[in-house]
């Protein structure tokens, strides 16, 4: 499990880790909480070309629908399978086996740090 403080966040309520060249995504734990029991999720497939800011997924809760947004230009290099089959591990693992995907990138734009994040949430 990724240690939130640790991570880089967007003001889509998505989280960032970033190893080398690859961010991993997924969503917050406040993110799925506000949604409530996630019942479904649509990710991109590997070689998919993803860009800032623009719908790249979609997550589906007993409550509403969420879209998922990429937030670096870049290319899926692994989307998480294990959430497409369980999606009730975004709720219950968020920070860990909730992850979603996996995105080669070439530059990081700004992000949000864990205090900043927290500012917006409230949390």
């Amino acid at each position: 499990m990724a240690d939130p403080k640790t991570l880089q966040y967007t003001a889509e309520h998505e989280w960032v880790l970033v190893d080398g060249a690859v961010a991993t995504v997924g969503i917050t734990a406040y993110a799925a909480e506000k949604l409530g029991d996630i019942v479904f999720v649509d990710l991109p497939k590997a070689g998919s070309s993803v860009a800032e800011g623009k719908v790249v997924g979609e997550i589906e809760s007993t409550k509403s629908v969420g879209e998922l947004f990429a937030p670096v230009n870049g290319t899926v290099v692994e989307a998480n399978d294990a959430v497409v089959a369980s999606p009730e591990l975004v709720n219950s693992d968020p920070f860990g086996e909730g992850w979603l995907i996996k995105v080669e990138y070439a530059e990081l734009p700004a992000l949000l740090s864990f205090d900043e994040y927290s500012k917006l949430t409230g949390e």
